[in-house]
């Protein structure tokens, strides 16, 4: 893996080795499962941090999520995440995946409130008998098995639902005062604002690693419509890049490629030296990335 050199505070370089994680989705169909393990088995090589397998609205995917989980740890060397929300189950439920994760050797669960099973923009009701909040879920897990290291979510232009900063950043704090030991970004594409919320974070004492999550958009329209309706802001400059290339494939990678390694490349030069990839179970416009910022395969994992 090669290394970034970045600016010190007294002007001097200094360099980091860049760590990396990737993020995956549970399969639906036959196909789309051969098309995972196509991408987990190219993008192994490169020796991510951990890779992380989300779990669907209200819970969907609990089983699909489980399984690939349980699958990379049989098949890979690679360090597994298993994605959890408090939607739509008991406590109960929920600290019994939680044990079934552990009992197959799961260290690494990222903790989510989740969006609301009636949709992004609707109304959001818990549980009666479940974790009311992300903080609360960290907690039951910190308590249930402390070994387990948690990630969370932040958000660098806040929670759609939040009333200000302010709010998000307590909401944040309070998940890190329950356990949390790294945070990873809601998807951005102006690095200023990830920089303006991480100077909120630190003057609020917030110390974990806030890691910036990054998306190539492999298909601008469907990628744009997914992220807004999260609350992200697509700059103009960046809807300019793709247009005119609705039906050229190709070239729309190739852009995508550029752009999301330019952002990395832009990051790292300003201290940051972890980035976290929304791959969108696709693995060649993040191999290609990696590639551009000098990553190499590092140790080839078992085979599938």
């Amino acid at each position: 893996m090669s290394e970034f050199a970045i600016p010190a505070p007294d002007g001097q370089r200094v360099l980091k080795s860049p760590n990396i994680s990737f993020e995956f989705f549970p399969p639906k169909t036959e196909e789309m499962e051969r098309s995972l393990w196509d991408t987990i088995n190219r993008l192994a090589p490169l020796a991510p941090n951990f890779v992380s397998v989300t779990y669907g609205a209200g819970g969907s995917t609990r089983e699909r999520t489980h399984s690939t989980i349980a699958r990379i740890l049989a098949e890979t060397r690679l360090t597994p995440a298993a994605h959890l929300t408090c939607v739509g189950a008991s406590r109960g439920e929920i600290d019994e995946i939680v044990d079934r994760y552990h009992d197959i050797g799961v260290r690494h669960i990222v903790a989510l409130r989740g969006d609301p099973a009636t949709g992004i923009g609707t109304a959001y009701v818990g549980h009666p008998d479940g974790y009311k909040t992300s903080a609360d879920l960290v907690a039951g897990i910190k308590k249930r098995h402390p070994d387990i290291e948690v990630s969370v979510s932040a958000y660098p232009e806040k929670h759609p639902e939040a009333l200000d900063f302010d709010a998000d950043i307590d909401r944040l704090k309070a998940k890190v005062d329950a356990g949390a030991a790294r945070a990873i970004t809601q998807v951005f594409f102006d690095n200023d604002l990830y920089f303006r919320y991480l100077d909120r974070v630190r003057a609020r004492g917030i110390e974990i690693p806030i890691v910036p999550g990054i998306m190539p958009m492999h298909n601008f329209k469907q990628a744009r419509n997914f992220v807004t309706r999260a609350g992200t802001t697509v700059p103009d400059w960046l809807a300019e890049k793709f247009e005119g290339l609705d039906d050229d494939a190709e070239t729309r990678k190739l852009v995508a490629a550029t752009v999301a390694a330019g952002q990395v490349q832009k990051l790292a030069k300003h201290g940051v030296d972890t980035f976290h990839f929304y791959t969108m179970n696709r693995a060649d416009l993040v191999l290609a990335i990696c590639h551009l910022l000098g990553i190499r395969p590092k140790s080839a994992a078992k085979a599938a």
